[in-house]
């Protein structure tokens, strides 16, 4: 229990180093509870359309609805309330960058595994699969997924799986690769353990640091390709705007002065990017020893 907590310690205290990236994970938690708490404190929920009012479309930050409330971040040109909007959307990019991520993690990571420990023809053809598939840009790949099999959140979420799993198998075999020729694989299969025992009991605990920092890095990438996805109309319906589609939204409106629109939702997607990505680099330094 001590050695546990005292390599959580050295964690915390190895991450904590760098001032920006420990800004970073703090922007992130920040934005995580505002996704999740958004129907607590939004005065609007812009999925309803109950909820709506043409007459407020297209008003300035700071203009007062029919309602009575204010438009801090002012409205699109459906009458939502964009702060409110920018919240809801939060929650479907979040929750689409991480649920895809985490299948595709569990998939690339079953696969990599089997790829190292077979070995032979089958690794050599779970690769050539693995290669396929990382020769064609993620961005064609989802489109042409998108195309055939339409829109909505569950098609986008099986899209950016389809678009992940590759980069993972590959980074757990590297390692498992490595692992496996260690000498305590070779004591499990001397006390006679079985395959399946000695991947996911003693290879897959050794191969999780260098995945944990890849999966971070992907799920910023996973949000990025949702918004462009549904920036070119492919990806969320229009009915469930993500940050994406607000963007893509107020995208005509830039020219007659109606920046706010697409201006604050990139704004927010920007920093949920970036913080995103500063954390995984500093999990990637803190997990890697060869960098210490």
């Amino acid at each position: 229990m001590s050695a546990a907590l005292s390599t959580t310690r050295a964690f915390v205290a190895g991450y904590a180093r760098d001032r920006i990236a420990l800004a970073a994970f703090w922007m992130l938690c920040a934005l995580l509870l505002a996704a999740l708490a958004a129907p607590l404190v939004t005065p609007q929920n812009p999925y309803d359309l109950a909820q709506l009012d043409i007459l407020d479309a297209k008003l300035a930050p700071g203009a007062q609805s029919a309602a009575g409330y204010t438009y801090w971040l002012g409205s699109d040109d459906q009458g939502r309330d964009m702060a409110s909007a920018i919240l809801y959307g939060l929650r479907i990019s979040l929750g689409v960058g991480v649920l895809s991520t985490v299948v595709a993690l569990g998939l690339g990571l079953v696969i990599g595994l089997i790829a190292a420990r077979a070995g032979g023809w089958l690794d050599a053809l779970i690769m050539r699969i693995v290669d396929l598939q990382l020769s064609f840009p993620s961005i064609l790949v989802a489109l042409i997924l998108l195309a055939l099999v339409g829109q909505g959140v569950d098609k986008i979420v099986i899209a950016l799986i389809v678009v992940q799993w590759a980069y993972y198998a590959r980074t757990v075999r590297g390692a498992a690769l490595v692992e496996l020729r260690r000498e305590y694989v070779d004591a499990a299969v001397c006390a006679g353990y079985s395959g399946a025992r000695i991947l996911f009991r003693h290879v897959l605990p050794n191969v999780l640091p260098p995945l944990i920092v890849v999966a971070t890095v992907q799920v910023a990438h996973a949000i990025a390709l949702e918004a462009t996805l549904s920036f070119l109309g492919l990806g969320m319906p229009i009915t469930s705007p993500s940050l994406g589609l607000l963007i893509a939204n107020g995208y005509t409106h830039l020219l007659s002065g109606k920046y706010w629109i697409s201006f604050f939702p990139g704004i927010a997607l920007l920093l949920t990017i970036v913080a995103i990505n500063l954390v995984g680099d500093q999990l990637r330094d803190v997990l890697n020893p060869r960098l210490k």
